[in-house]
């Protein structure tokens, strides 16, 4: 019985080219989007799944409220609660400590090697070994990171640092890591890579308690409950039944206890479920947004269900054809349970062909957007979940398209269906009243998709041409060895500044621009008290203002000493003084020292315009410079000036590797995830259009092919051609004006949402959302207009000879 149904499904496809075309093309984009998100889906969420109990380990996280100062959530704690959170917290049952380091020198003594700088350090207690378990190599599992001064490395870091050596041979080695401070540590244990996804990043482990004497711990952060710093992370592994919202109620009190009420913020702990830190702050800095994931599942269902919808709206629309069939069938002695397996055989058969199709093609889209998928990502074809998808997503979607219509077909009488009489000609028509739905959908769907592209596009192009407040032309960076030598920077800089491209140099703490934000509060005499302002900090050096090409308002701008400080527009605003000489010379408070106004700038934006322009002051201090930006002059050969200041820094810094960055690239940075956002919906956008001009011709084809002889008779009593097309296209017409109204809706509230991230922002553009409606019409009109042109042009005579 299979055999025949599957020769009879062969036999429609050969049958029906056009239609067979038309469903395999259509299902297998949405199979191919499909297949490629539930891939990257499974791989975001396989993240730190395989570690023992890991239901019950958490991150703990720090959030601190300034009230309409702002809400900063952070993933890192102050160094006191992971002395005491186990005593004070009831419910933990182990804790482990982090304090991850930031390109660190690693170097082995005994050969005088350097392995340059790794963001694969850092400090760990033995609690973290024992929460997060690995399968040790060499070393005792239970005391190997209890000393000071020990270390465990991984068997990637042993082939690197020990080339040719056994675990057991490079216990008791010596490695060097070279940070603030040099840590002179002795390996006491090996062990081997995940080999699962994790974000645990680290290959070289040094034990905590290296972190011996108050000056480190002040160095570190690690001294106050109030100094939150994000390289201190704490993890817990909670006992049964205890989950995060029993933590946060429990972290209360540990709270009250330890922050003063008088503090002008207030503090609160969470604990973060350690699956969910791949979407948050993580190690890699490779963080992935539920946001944009949600977006490609929505995205993914749309484009599946405009190609269902395009199956069961020509496969409804065609029933009429295969009346006869059913009606013979049933004559013979079919039952019904037999046609519906038969109809649900073909639609399986197209479905399994466009599976095949579909998978090749997510290969293709894998290619096609491989810079937005994760850099460790790749489809694995055998895996499990691939296999079940192979077998079970057919049949779903055989379940989703083929349905509807089998039961349709089946449903017929088979005296009517014998003679032709499948519907009424007369009245309400479920058919009719079905495809014209589904039709409405398809084209709302496609043009919800043009309206959010093109508004995207142009909040993009807005942001892209405001002006910045700062010159970023011909600007390149790098950034400094972490605590470098304040001499050896100036060195770099004066080396820099002797050549004939480099126009000036500065150093900072950070770019003119950047994602980077450093917060505090400041405090101007007011009368005979203090006026509190909240504040960004920038640490510059004398250059700073000139090389990044910042208006001077007043004053100088060569910062020099410890207590002078450069501040901006909005700063006068919040201080409430209008005439920028009069803030010449006053004395502010800031950090518990008195600082000197010696200058003005105008506001500029040292972060996205999707924030407001903070008040900020700018001071210096040179142990903390870590970037120098160099301005080029102009007509320079920029590739050559790149290579020139790259062969500098490394005469400098001979260990160092470095790479200078245009600044402009930087800046393009910012709006990276709403350009992939709108790239991404642009494809689904072609996706949705292309399967709905599909389904839209073969739709029409057959419709209108269905009205050839009433065509043929309008011809005959005088109708011109621009009536009969008229008439034909009046129909879409109405269903396109329908789909603007349901595709606005959604729209605009997604648009809404998002333009409200963007502080500045275009106003909601109408006359797009009127121009992707008007486009969508005249795309429709031209497929339909093809057909009723062809079917106008034919000859009355021969079609209506047997009338």
């Amino acid at each position: 019985m299979l055999t025949n149904y599957l020769k009879i499904a062969f036999r429609n496809l050969q049958r029906n080219k056009m239609r067979s075309l038309i469903h395999i093309l259509g299902l297998s984009l949405g199979i191919a989007a499909c297949f490629l998100i539930f891939n990257v889906l499974s791989h975001s969420y396989s993240f730190d799944r395989f570690h023992p109990d890991v239901d019950r380990i958490f991150r703990i996280n720090t959030v601190t409220d300034w009230g309409e100062g702002g809400y900063f959530p952070n993933s890192g704690t102050p160094g006191p609660l992971g002395e005491v959170i186990q005593d004070e917290v009831s419910g933990i049952q182990a804790k482990g400590r982090l304090y991850t380091l930031y390109e660190t020198m690693v170097l082995d003594p005994e050969k005088n090697k350097s392995f340059g700088r790794s963001n694969r350090v850092t400090y760990a207690d033995q609690g973290f070994m024992e929460i997060f378990p690995r399968t040790w190599l060499a070393g005792n599992s239970q005391s190997a990171l209890v000393k000071p001064f020990s270390a465990v490395i991984t068997r990637t870091s042993l082939e690197k640092y020990f080339p040719g050596f056994s675990p057991e041979q490079a216990l008791g080695k010596e490695l060097l890591f070279v940070d603030s401070d040099t840590v002179s540590t002795q390996i006491t244990g090996v062990v081997e890579d995940y080999v699962q996804n994790s974000d645990f990043i680290f290959e070289d482990f040094i034990s905590y308690a290296s972190i011996q004497t108050e000056e480190q711990k002040e160095w570190f952060g690690l001294h106050l409950w109030g100094s939150v710093n994000s390289s201190s992370q704490l993890f817990i592994k909670a006992n049964e039944g205890v989950d995060e919202e029993i933590l946060a109620e429990r972290f209360k009190p540990l709270v009250a206890k330890y922050f003063a009420e008088e503090t002008e913020y207030e503090t609160a702990f969470w604990a973060e479920p350690v699956t969910e830190m791949h979407f948050s702050q993580n190690y890699a800095n490779d963080q992935v947004s539920k946001v944009f994931l949600n977006g490609l599942v929505l995205i993914g269902i749309i484009i599946l269900l405009l190609a269902s919808l395009n199956f069961i709206n020509l496969e409804t629309a065609q029933a009429v054809n295969r009346a006869k069939e059913v009606g013979i069938r049933k004559t013979i002695g079919g039952g019904r349970g037999e046609l519906i397996t038969q109809f649900l055989t073909e639609t399986l058969v197209i479905v399994v062909l466009s599976t095949w199709i579909g998978i090749l093609c997510a290969e293709g889209m894998q290619l096609m957007f491989g810079s937005y998928l994760p850099t460790d990502f790749r489809i694995e074809y055998t895996s499990l979940w691939n296999i079940l998808f192979y077998f079970a997503f057919p049949i779903l979607v055989t379940g989703l398209t083929g349905l509807y219509p089998a039961l349709l077909l089946s449903n017929y009488k088979a005296q009517r269906a014998l003679k032709g009489e499948v519907a009424k000609g007369y009245g309400f028509s479920w058919g009719t009243f079905l495809r014209k739905n589904l039709t409405v959908l398809q084209f709302a769907s496609s043009m919800t998709f043009i309206i959010l592209v093109l508004v995207l596009n142009a909040q993009l192009r807005y942001v892209s041409s405001q002006p910045m407040g700062f010159d970023q032309e011909q600007v390149l960076y790098a950034s400094l060895p972490f605590m470098s030598d304040p001499d050896q920077m100036l060195q770099l800089q004066s080396r820099l500044n002797q050549e004939s491209s480099v126009l000036s140099s500065s150093l900072s703490g950070s770019l003119v621009s950047s994602t980077s934000l450093w917060t505090s509060d400041a405090y101007i005499p007011v009368d005979t008290t203090e006026q509190q302002l909240f504040i960004q900090v920038m640490n510059i050096d004398s250059a700073f203002v000139r090389t990044n090409g910042i208006p001077l308002l007043a004053g100088s701008a060569a910062i020099r000493e410890e207590d002078e400080l450069i501040v901006n527009e909005n700063f006068l605003k919040e201080a409430g003084i209008e005439n920028p000489e009069a803030a010449l010379g006053l004395s502010i408070r800031h950090s518990d020292q008195a600082f000197r106004i010696i200058g003005v700038v105008s506001n500029f934006h040292s972060r996205s315009l999707k924030e407001e322009i903070k008040p900020m002051i700018m001071k210096t201090n040179r142990e903390y410079f870590q970037t120098i930006s160099v301005k080029l002059q102009a007509g320079q050969n920029l590739a050559i000036a790149k290579e020139n200041l790259e062969e500098i820094y490394r005469t400098v810094y001979p260990y160092e590797e470095v790479s200078f960055e245009f600044l402009d690239s930087q800046i393009d940075r910012f709006y990276a995830e709403d350009s992939k956002i709108r790239n991404v919906l642009g494809f689904a956008c072609a996706l949705a259009i292309l399967i709905s001009c599909m389904g839209l011709f073969g739709l029409s084809s057959f419709t209108i092919a269905q009205r050839t002889k009433e065509i043929s008779i309008r011809k005959v009593l005088g109708a011109s051609l621009q009536e009969i097309l008229l008439l034909i296209s009046r129909e879409y017409m109405i269903l396109v004006g329908l789909s603007f109204v349901l595709a606005v809706f959604p729209a605009y509230y997604f648009l809404n949402s998002w333009l409200a991230g963007f502080y500045n922002r275009i106003d909601m553009p109408y006359l797009i959302f009127l121009a992707a409606g008007l486009g969508v019409l005249v795309l429709c009109l031209l497929i339909v207009g093809i057909h009723s042109y062809g079917a106008s042009q034919g000859n009355p005579a021969k079609v209506l000879k047997s009338e």
